[in-house]
């Protein structure tokens, strides 16, 4: 903005005096001594034209200025504004903002897979050490090329140490790695601070990512398949145990009819033995009841053997009967009722 103004103010200076000299000749048409003053400020105008605008340094916010003195650093500038004879002092801007560069590169995983990275970062040169920046590595540009040159060395190193499935299936792992490892890289000895590294993209050949693509949908298959063939058996399982105790309840059921009937049997052969004269006692223990028939009483134990065999027969019968009454044939002494045998 200074200088600017300055270069305004001396372009208006050599031109008004010019004009006030040309003037000033025409009119007394001789070199008076008003033509004469006014060339010599027209002329002076324009010697510091050429020396004092561009001797005025304007640092902006944002820069920090080195200071060469034929050539030579000197001393750094911060923001602001600075008069040095530009026939002798050079300035050289150095930006300090935050920097942000993208670097691609291309590298191979530990079994040969080849992979395009791209990595973010972002960096700030340190004011304090612009003489060093400097005088070390000259320009700001050879500077940022040896941060991308490393950047690219620790990021080949950790990408290259893994295989590429595992690479792919821990992204986030690695771009930390690849982190960590360039900020210990770019040393103190590149006078940057280092604001972010962030590997922002991993990119492999079609072929393997199809590969890959086609393995994690043969996975996918595999995992479907298990996860049918366990609900398959678990449903197996389960109706099986429901038959289990549906069987388990026919079974009881049956126990419980069978001892009902055979209860009900018991209660009428005792009631049958006692009407043909046998002596029956009875003995409970345990909720259990036991009866002894005295076959010495009644008929005898032929008698009762004949009366048990025919009782069997008779409930054999019955199990099958249809219903129909049993024929029965009367005689002179007796009444003869014939049921017919079971047929096996």
């Amino acid at each position: 903005m200074i200088r600017n103004i300055l270069i305004i103010l001396f372009v208006l200076l050599i031109v008004g005096f010019t004009i006030i000299a040309a003037y000033l000749y025409k009119r007394e048409k001789e070199f008076t001594r008003g033509v004469l003053i006014s060339g010599v400020i027209a002329l002076l105008s324009l010697i510091l034209f050429f020396i004092i605008p561009p001797s005025v340094h304007q640092v902006e916010t944002g820069e920090v200025a080195v200071v060469r003195k034929l050539g030579k650093v000197i001393d750094y500038r911060n923001p602001g504004t600075y008069f040095d004879i530009y026939l002798t002092k050079k300035y050289e801007y150095y930006d300090t903002k935050v920097q942000q560069i993208k670097i691609t590169t291309t590298a191979y995983s530990k079994d040969g897979q080849t992979m395009d990275l791209e990595v973010f970062l972002q960096y700030q040169v340190q004011s304090e050490n612009v003489i060093k920046i400097a005088t070390e590595y000259g320009k700001l540009d050879a500077l940022q090329a040896r941060i991308e040159t490393v950047t690219i060395e620790k990021t080949k190193a950790i990408m290259s140490s893994a295989e590429a499935m595992n690479i792919i299936q821990n992204r986030a792992q690695f771009s930390n790695k690849v982190s960590e490892n360039v900020r210990n890289g770019i040393s103190e000895d590149y006078y940057v601070n280092v604001k972010d590294v962030v590997l922002t993209n991993i990119d492999f050949t079609a072929a393997f990512e199809k590969s890959v693509e086609d393995k994690v949908i043969a996975e996918q298959d595999k995992q479907a398949a298990i996860t049918k063939a366990e609900a398959e058996l678990e449903v197996a399982k389960l109706n099986a145990e429901r038959k289990i105790k549906e069987a388990e309840g026919n079974a009881e059921a049956q126990l419980i009819i069978a001892q009902a009937e055979a209860k009900a049997a018991t209660s009428k052969f005792v009631e049958l033995a006692k009407s043909l004269g046998y002596s029956i006692n009875s003995v409970t223990e345990d909720e259990i009841t036991t009866y002894v028939i005295d076959t010495s009483t009644g008929p005898g134990v032929d008698k009762f053997n004949t009366l048990v065999t025919n009782y069997l027969e008779y409930l054999a019968y019955l199990e099958k009967w249809d219903g129909v009454l049993p024929q029965v044939v009367s005689g002179d002494n007796a009444l003869s009722i014939i049921i017919p045998q079971n047929e096996e």
